[in-house]
């Protein structure tokens, strides 16, 4: 009698195990998320945007052990407001857009999360290389829209290193500056959807 019980405890333990865990997925609502970027030029400041991308989400209020992001940019909607900078950096000097049309995100990892805010670990490729980032986030939490769409926003930002990527071209001036920066500050200001099947 007690082995039956014990081999149908184990058989109702497993069978729990095998549900499917529903996370809350969200799309990335395009219309209400920025990729933007900052860097040096001289002395002062350059800042752009990629103007197409496209990620998803897994986020659970207090469940920092079910959240992940990935996505995708198409880097050739580079945009600085500057045309010909703009055409300079689709090329080989920089992004080489037709050798390398997308830079990819995906993440791998939270710690220190909190209600606001949380590290999240991921990795990078850009010109074809990869390499692990880190992450501050500002969480906002999810609310409804006046027409019942389920929303959930934050802010993701970190600091890359263009060299470690491969984009290294620069021009020195004559009092000895380089014309432009290595470190790149990237700002994700992300909101996304709740898909219909998942859960809340």
């Amino acid at each position: 009698m007690k082995k039956t019980k014990r081999s149908f405890l184990i058989l109702a333990v497993a069978l729990f195990l095998s549900q499917p865990v529903w996370a809350a997925a969200y799309k990335v609502d395009t219309d209400h998320t920025s990729v933007s970027f900052k860097i040096r030029h001289i002395l002062s400041y350059v800042q752009g945007n990629f103007n197409q991308f496209e990620g998803s989400f897994d986020y659970e209020p207090g469940k920092p052990e079910t959240w992940k992001a990935e996505g995708t940019i198409q880097a050739a909607s580079i945009d600085t407001n500057v045309e010909k900078r703009d055409a300079h950096l689709r090329t080989a000097d920089f992004f080489d857009v037709e050798k390398f049309p997308v830079i990819t995100f995906k993440t791998t990892g939270v710690k220190e999360a909190s209600e606001n805010t949380a590290k999240v670990d991921a990795v990078i490729t850009i010109h074809g290389v990869e390499r692990p980032i880190a992450l501050d986030v500002e969480i906002y939490g999810v609310a409804k829209d006046p027409w019942g769409n389920t929303r959930a926003s934050f802010t993701a930002t970190t600091t890359i290193n263009r060299k470690d990527f491969g984009l290294t071209w620069n021009k020195t001036l004559e009092a000895g500056q380089v014309l432009v920066g290595e470190e790149v500050k990237i700002t994700l200001e992300v909101e996304g959807v709740l898909q219909e099947g998942s859960s809340r």
